[in-house]
């Protein structure tokens, strides 16, 4: 399973990122989007969730102006978790601390002891995404655009 953020023909399961669009319409699956694994975006869910009351894993959800510092806030909460991981047990704790937390250790691999070599790299992986979802949002915010967070 890939932990990054992709584009549109690296992904099947997947949330996507666009910017594509104004506050009614958006340009479906478009290039400039960007793709997130639907099990690897669950790691940053409640930061959506939190910055904005309408977000659910089933409808698009836009992202304005009035939500983007509450999502960067929320995102940089996001962040400090990620940095204070120290160990293969506290990254497992984090994991099975978020919704279908579960479901993505098992597409990890669960106890596989190559998962044990490797964990600090799916780590990595987490705290660059987590920063490349920040850098959206300031993205959005010097270019006035919305975000539409799509899930599928």
């Amino acid at each position: 399973m890939n932990f990054s953020i992709q584009k549109k023909n690296e992904v099947v399961d997947f949330v996507e990122l666009n910017t594509t669009g104004d506050t009614e319409n958006y340009n479906r699956c478009d290039e400039e989007s960007l793709y997130l694994n639907n099990l690897v975006f669950c790691i940053f869910a409640d930061c959506f969730e939190r910055s904005n009351h309408l977000f659910d894993f089933i409808t698009p959800t836009i992202y304005t102006s009035r939500h983007f510092i509450s999502l960067k806030n929320e995102l940089s909460e996001n962040l400090h978790k990620l940095l204070e991981i120290n160990n293969i047990q506290e990254f497992w704790e984090y994991i099975g601390s978020i919704h279908m937390g579960s479901e993505l250790v098992v597409k990890m691999g669960g106890n596989d002891p190559e998962l044990r070599k490797k964990w600090r790299g799916k780590l990595r992986h987490l705290i660059r995404d987590n920063n490349y979802l920040t850098r959206l949002i300031e993205h959005c915010i010097a270019h006035e655009r919305v975000l539409w967070v799509i899930p599928y």
